[in-house]
């Protein structure tokens, strides 16, 4: 796999016109392999003919569930699985999820978070597997995609400012070492620590808020006294 966008995806849901607006909106994102099911027949060849790394499951089919689907397809294939339905119900929604669903996404939906919400589940799934390693950016559960300038955690997707981006990639690129604060501002503002401190001190407390668990107690973006920041490798706990 060469990035998540190249991943085949998979949308199962008895309305034609529904399916083909999903696809639009998917391959208007950037995925490239795009199919449509509308029966659980359908889903199952499917399945065994295109191999997809991902699948949009609407609950409702004409001749069956897609709750009783994703546990047939679960016992063949540990794929991520996505639910959309018109059925908003907590129960529904918490049912779904208990069999091992992905996210469960109510219609009518935005297309962005559609998107969103999709990216992120891939991301968690494949993001090991990328063979480009410079796309992401991997600390513990989080995710940030350096393509999209996204913070992928559990289900949200949180966007990173052009400063926070251009703070994040300079401390990656140098991941495991100190890097000074004039060298992160030069990074941001093309120049030395000239009255800049205490504004790049307001960047790193708000890129912690999107990347840590615990921005008071960061484990990833750590603090070097009288010199500047580090990135650290791995989780210190």
């Amino acid at each position: 796999m060469r990035d998540i966008y190249s991943c085949k995806i998979l949308i199962v849901d008895d309305e034609a016109a529904l399916c083909n607006m999903i696809k639009e909106i998917l391959m208007q994102a950037g995925f490239l392999a795009v199919y449509t099911a509308q029966s659980c027949t359908e889903a199952r060849r499917a399945v065994g003919d295109i191999r997809p790394e991902a699948i949009l499951l609407d609950v409702m089919l004409p001749d069956g569930d897609g709750f009783s689907l994703l546990q047939e397809l679960r016992q063949e294939r540990d794929i991520p699985i996505l639910f959309l339905s018109a059925r908003d119900a907590d129960a529904d929604r918490l049912h779904g999820l208990g069999l091992g669903a992905d996210d469960y996404i109510a219609k009518p939906f935005l297309p962005q978070e559609l998107v969103l919400r999709l990216t992120a589940v891939l991301r968690r799934s494949y993001a090991a597997n990328l063979q480009n390693a410079g796309e992401c950016l991997s600390l513990g559960e989080t995710v940030v995609d350096w393509g999209s300038g996204l913070v992928l955690r559990d289900a949200n997707s949180t966007p990173l400012t052009a400063k926070e981006y251009a703070l994040l990639r300079k401390l990656a690129d140098n991941r495991g070492n100190i890097v000074t604060i004039d060298a992160l501002c030069r990074a941001v503002w093309d120049e030395e620590n000239f009255g800049y401190e205490n504004t790049l001190m307001v960047h790193i407390r708000r890129l912690r808020e999107k990347i840590e668990d615990n921005p008071s107690k960061p484990r990833w973006l750590l603090t070097v006294r009288g010199l500047g920041y580090k990135l650290t490798r791995e989780d210190r706990q």
